[in-house]
């Protein structure tokens, strides 16, 4: 008896440990990711912000110097003004994470409501191998998200990251659900 990846066509034996503690780790993993953001959730949105902001602002930097690299490939111009505006709204997230939390705010509402709806339909897939556990992460995903959405502005930094929090710990327990399940074949 194997068990099948839903995404792959490969199996796996069910006795290779360590593709299933590969799984229970990664559980784990957002589980302790979730609580840490639970722990103090301004910070962790503040963070964040200011995270993105710098990686936005080296994505710019990034952009524009490869623009004369390759500028025998035509778009110098472009590149230049996209590699510009990242470094403009990097500059932005890092000076007022605050402010730009807002924008981020709008962001992550929408990636919580679409990754929801992945986990959700991987999930429908996966019922019968303790997938029940990862739809209702999916749910949670999808409902958070749509919170966040209609309470901008106002759902302030701390709602934004409870239901990060909440959904990084969600997410961890529908992969822990997942190995245990597969560890019980007979």
């Amino acid at each position: 008896m194997t068990f099948t990846l839903f995404w792959t066509n490969r199996s796996q034996p069910e006795n290779n440990s360590v593709s299933l503690w590969g799984y229970f780790g990664l559980g784990a993993t957002l589980i302790v990711a979730g609580l840490v953001v639970l722990a103090d959730v301004v910070a962790a949105t503040r963070v964040s912000t200011v995270l993105f902001g710098v990686c936005a602002i080296l994505a710019g930097l990034f952009e524009i110097g490869h623009s004369y690299w390759t500028r025998s490939w035509g778009g110098l111009i472009w590149h230049i003004i996209l590699g510009s505006l990242y470094v403009a709204g990097g500059i932005v997230l890092v000076t007022a994470p605050a402010e730009g939390s807002l924008a981020l705010s709008y962001a992550l509402g929408l990636v919580l409501a679409l990754s929801g709806a992945v986990r959700a339909v991987v999930g429908l897939r996966t019922l019968t191998n303790a997938g029940g556990v990862l739809l209702l992460s999916g749910l949670f995903g999808i409902v958070a998200g749509i919170l966040i959405l209609a309470q901008l502005p106002s759902a302030g930094l701390s709602v934004i990251g409870i239901f990060l929090g909440i959904d990084l710990a969600a997410h961890g327990a529908g992969w822990i659900a997942l190995a245990l399940h597969a560890t019980s074949r007979p």
